[in-house]
């Protein structure tokens, strides 16, 4: 066959490996539209546009250690080599998947600088049109593949909440997605919103700056960190004024700058109409196991559960996708697929989630992965990666401080150890 692979990070990376390996060894080339790999983990210092006038894609700052221990981060066929820490900074995640890129070599197949304009299904036949501008050169392509794995990551396009009064407040507004360094909220009083992984470990690095940082969440769950003390954790901002931000609870606060934490949208802006793929409050739908177009089964997006061990997760669905795209499982009729995607929706509702949770995985993710696997026929993942995760997630609330200090080690498919 022959593939198109839409993005160079770690989503990409895994598509290219399992592509080209010994047991298909389909033609494919990799469309990167930056100059190096690695996707999200590559920090820039610059936000807005690139010297092209396209958006910076990266939301790294410069001094972010992974939320996850490095012994959920690796590849099932090539893990991150041992060092002492278990969470490692950005630049070491970055220099794996270099090494990654290399020991498996991938680079032949990546076409660094290249967009993707559009994508679309091509008339009369059943490949694809890709149409690509080369950057450096200022020229644009088109080329025919017969399957896409669209692998563009869901951190780039802010998802930024409409607030009462947002026009009218005087301070600073500024989302995660721009924030590099801690220094711009000197001596200022913060409000951050959201307590996901992004909110927490941010309100934490710029309260070593900020005069006063306001933590606003609607958390269920309980957070058992004790924060510095120019931290305060209060409800949901449910208005702005011209200096004040007003609290779900009545409460206002004066503030110099809101920071936005309130995640990402899935954005797929190269995929034309007839894909047949849209976001509808950010569950990306009609999709087979969260990854297989339904109106168009050789169109796959990898990567977009999250609370996952990703980089395993990766290679676990493109192994699914191979599979089918080349005969050796069947995929299943149109509206048994549609089926399947209404009853796991149902489900989720049942249980109190939106339709922007559709994509969370988090505590039951092993039963995502044991599904693909079963579905497929493949090797599944083992289980202690998600008992890893589970116990990272949960030490991260209850001691956000300290608990990069963990140490972990694996011992075998279903035990770990703390060191």
């Amino acid at each position: 066959m022959r593939i198109a692979v839409i993005g160079a990070g770690f989503a990409g990376l895994a598509a290219l490996q399992q592509c080209t390996s010994d047991t298909y060894n389909d033609q494919v080339v990799c469309y990167e539209k930056t100059d190096q790999i690695g996707g999200t983990w590559v920090y820039r210092e610059e936000t807005g546009s690139d010297r092209y006038g396209l958006p910076i894609h990266t939301s790294m700052y410069k001094s972010l250690r992974a939320n996850l221990p490095k012994e959920v981060m690796g590849h099932p066929e090539y893990q991150i080599p041992q060092r002492p820490q278990s969470y490692l900074t950005r630049k070491e995640i970055l220099d794996f998947l270099h090494e990654f890129c290399d020991h498996f070599a991938l680079r032949p197949y990546i076409r660094l600088l290249h967009h993707v304009e559009l994508i679309e299904p091509a008339v009369g036949d059943r490949k694809w049109t890709v149409k690509v501008k080369d950057l450096q050169r200022d020229t644009v392509i088109t080329e025919s593949f017969d399957a896409v794995m669209v692998c563009n990551g869901h951190y780039f396009e802010p998802n930024k909440p409409k607030i009462p009064g947002q026009g009218l407040f005087v301070g600073q507004q500024i989302h995660s997605h721009d924030y590099r360094i801690p220094e711009i909220f000197d001596n200022k009083n913060v409000v951050v919103l959201g307590a996901g992984p992004s909110g927490m470990d941010l309100a934490l690095e710029i309260s070593k700056c900020a005069n006063r940082v306001i933590l606003s969440h609607h958390l269920k769950e309980n957070i058992f960190t004790v924060f510095p003390k120019n931290i305060v954790q209060k409800s949901d901002v449910v208005e702005l004024t011209e200096r004040e931000a007003v609290f779900a609870d009545g409460t206002k606060e004066q503030v110099d700058v809101v920071f936005y934490c309130t995640g990402y949208k899935y954005s797929f802006p190269f995929l034309a109409e007839t894909c047949g793929i849209r976001v509808d409050s950010n569950m990306v739908t009609p999709l087979w196991k969260h990854l297989v177009s339904i109106e168009n089964p050789t169109l796959a997006l990898v990567g977009l559960p999250f609370y996952v061990a990703a980089f395993n997760m990766f290679d676990l669905q493109v192994r699914f996708i191979l599979r089918h795209w080349h005969g050796e499982r069947q995929f299943p009729a149109k509206a048994d697929m549609l089926r399947d995607e209404a009853e796991e929706l149902a489900g989720r509702a049942e249980k109190g989630l939106q339709k922007k949770h559709f994509h969370m995985m988090g505590p039951e993710q092993d039963r995502y992965y044991d599904d693909l696997a079963n579905v497929a026929g493949i090797k599944p993942l083992p289980p202690v990666l998600t008992k890893l995760h589970n116990e990272s997630s949960q030490r991260f609330l209850n001691d956000l401080v300290h608990y990069r200090e963990d140490r972990y080690y694996i011992i075998d498919d279903y035990n770990y150890t703390m060191l």
